[in-house]
């Protein structure tokens, strides 16, 4: 997860300005807990537990589900979130050496898709599931929310180039995770990350994530995945990095982009890998995050 320090994320860094909330971000990390468990071990209120919890849901961290317990209901907070970044600089330059451009995720270009497989709309599902022929219909680029077991989707990256300018930087943002049938938060998946056929790095996802609702997903659905981990895959002159952790050492440079060529954007899952766990990608109005596949790129 990749967040720029500015007052449109105030949400999320006040998040940390509690100790208390800093204590039950260690103790989730640690396991599943429930409300009243927390209130006791740290001495506090179930109100005032609760009230901590809100903010850690509206920051995205934390997700709760009610479940029943031999005394009734009870809620269940879990951790959503495996790492953050923390952006003080802005990825566009304000010198105009730069653009942005954000990409439906139904809006991909090329795929070869297996099943489970499947799209959906904020409103509905887009045909029919685990038939991977949809992936071809005019209703595609509507999809705010699509997977499949193993494959791949490719998206094309407009090139605003001009002269004999030359990528210096490109991040790319994505809510992302792996695909199970319904959803399994333990069900590692293997998911590389392509630039015009250049691969720049393979990024193991934890799991398919179902536990707790998506803070954007829509009330109909309830096919199991919720929402994902927001990422970023960013290449430098240093080399490729997720999430600031070294991916590879691929630089923007190696790529040679210039005026008038393509970049497309791959995101894969092999059959022959280790972990073959699937692809789920969210765009705006679904999972955690109002957001398509948000790139970013600098050049010189």
């Amino acid at each position: 997860m990749n967040i720029r320090v500015s007052s449109e994320h105030f949400p999320f860094l006040e998040a940390f300005a509690s100790e208390t909330r800093v204590k039950i971000i260690e103790m989730l990390n640690e396991k599943p807990r429930n409300i009243k468990d927390m209130a006791a071990e740290l001495s506090l209120s179930s109100a005032m537990i609760t009230k901590h919890i809100q903010k850690l849901e509206e920051a995205g961290i934390v997700g709760t589900e009610s479940l029943s317990g031999a005394r009734g209901r009870q809620k269940i907070c879990r951790l959503i979130q495996d790492s953050v970044t923390l952006q003080f600089t802005s990825p566009v330059s304000t010198d105009r050496s730069g653009y942005s451009v954000s990409i439906p995720v139904g809006q991909y270009t090329r795929y070869q898709v297996n099943p489970t497989c499947g799209l959906a709309s904020e409103s509905g599902l887009i045909g029919m599931m685990d038939d991977p022929r949809y992936f071809a219909d005019p209703d595609r680029v509507m999809a705010k929310h699509l997977w499949f077991g193993t494959g791949y989707v490719e998206y094309s990256i407009p090139n605003y180039l001009v002269g004999d300018q030359a990528i210096k930087s490109l991040s790319m943002t994505l809510e992302i995770c792996s695909e199970a049938p319904g959803y399994n938060e333990d069900w590692p998946s293997d998911i590389t990350f392509y630039i015009n056929d250049t691969e720049l790095g393979t990024w193991t996802c934890p799991g398919d994530y179902g536990h707790a609702p998506g803070v954007f997903t829509p009330g109909w659905w309830t096919l199991g995945t919720q929402h994902g981990l927001l990422k970023t895959v960013m290449l430098r002159a240093e080399g490729t990095f997720l999430d600031g952790i070294r991916l590879s050492d691929i630089t923007a440079k190696q790529l040679n982009i210039r005026k008038g060529d393509e970049i497309r954007l791959r995101i894969e899952c092999r059959q022959n890998s280790e972990h073959p766990g699937g692809i789920s990608l969210f765009g705006s109005g679904f999972g955690n995050y109002n957001q398509d596949i948000d790139i970013h790129v600098l050049y010189e």
